[in-house]
């Protein structure tokens, strides 16, 4: 079948392929988070090295986000997306065999940098294959994977965690194992017509230096990188201390805290889905595409300037309510960023 003679239905496969890389990418995210406490009791470190671990991964998943979105408008993203998953996929598998703190560091930080090429390959397949009223939607597919995997991922923490030391290593060999399954997908799925050459914003050919530095300074450049910034501060605070706050913050069980951790995701993943299907649902009705985004995100927003008042909150149902919400409002504006960066 020919680019040209793919039937409707074939850009939401390829959505739901986005949404299986989410996934992964999140479930080897996610095992360092979920290990955490069984981690820092195994090498010795302390809350401050684990504070390391995660601003080293921060940090170079925004180096990798800018090197990979440069190199995407540049290589069709029909090759660079596959080889960024078998990057962070690899390094994931080899975070399994560490013997040191100096070791989970460096294998951190090299999977935040190619971790960070997740997120331009798949908006530029989303922003390349669906139109405009559909990318929110197509967004909410690509990010609840997020939440899919994060779900999935302390189950399976569940499953093969033991009292024998270093059980933890075995759920990091695992994820990174099932990214080669992913890739062999994509190619079965997409050929190399279904996306077109990159081609220069400038149409001249190569963009200048000069036209860089003034894309990048323009007004509507900084205020995404100021949004961005903002609503990655507090997911990724969340996502990275929500077990070790459950556990050594209010006393749960790691029992506990790992099953309360899935169904947390159970809710961001309502909010990522409902917040694009929202958005959809109201520009069909006639709301412009803007005001229908516009809506929905400060609505996510006020959800998510609940983790303000978490601190005030001891253990308890109360608590675990608020955490909920806040989750659902803070994934829930992800598909409508997307979609307005699109």
């Amino acid at each position: 079948m020919t680019a040209g003679a793919r039937p409707p239905s074939w850009k939401w496969w390829v959505c739901g392929l986005l949404l299986l890389a989410s996934t992964i990418n999140y479930m080897d995210r996610q095992t360092l988070a979920n290990a955490a406490t069984r981690i820092s009791h195994e090498f010795g470190f302390k809350q401050e090295q684990y504070g390391n671990l995660e601003f080293g991964f921060g940090l170079a998943f925004a180096v990798g986000s800018l090197l990979f979105g440069f190199a995407v408008d540049r290589i069709r993203v029909r090759w660079l997306y596959p080889t960024v998953l078998l990057l962070w996929s690899g390094v994931g598998f080899a975070t399994g065999f560490v013997e040191s703190y100096g070791g989970l560091l460096v294998c951190r930080t090299l999977l935040g940098l190619f971790e960070g090429g997740h997120w331009p390959c798949a908006i530029k397949t989303t922003q390349q294959l669906l139109a405009p009223q559909d990318r929110a939607l197509g967004n909410g597919v690509l990010q609840s994977g997020t939440s899919i995997g994060a779900i999935l991922m302390p189950l399976v923490m569940r499953l093969m965690l033991t009292d024998a030391p270093g059980s933890w290593r075995f759920p990091f060999q695992l994820v990174g194992a099932v990214g080669m399954l992913w890739i062999v997908l994509w190619f079965a799925l997409v050929s190399r017509r279904d996306f077109p050459a990159p081609v220069s914003t400038t149409g001249r050919g190569t963009m200048s230096g000069r036209d860089l530095l003034a894309l990048v300074l323009s007004r509507r450049m900084l205020v995404l990188f100021a949004l961005a910034a903002a609503i990655n501060t507090c997911w990724q605070t969340l996502r990275a201390w929500l077990p070790k706050f459950l556990m050594e913050g209010r006393g749960y069980a790691e029992s506990g805290a790992l099953y309360f951790n899935a169904g947390f995701y159970v809710a961001t993943d309502i909010g990522c889905l409902g917040a694009g299907a929202l958005a959809l649902w109201m520009a069909r009705r006639g709301t412009s595409v803007h005001s229908a985004r516009v809506r929905v995100f400060l609505g996510c927003a006020l959800l998510c300037a609940l983790t303000s008042t978490v601190g005030l909150f001891p253990r308890g149902g109360a608590l675990l309510v608020l955490l909920l919400l806040a989750g659902a409002g803070a994934l829930g504006v992800f598909p409508i960023y997307h979609a307005v960066s699109q």
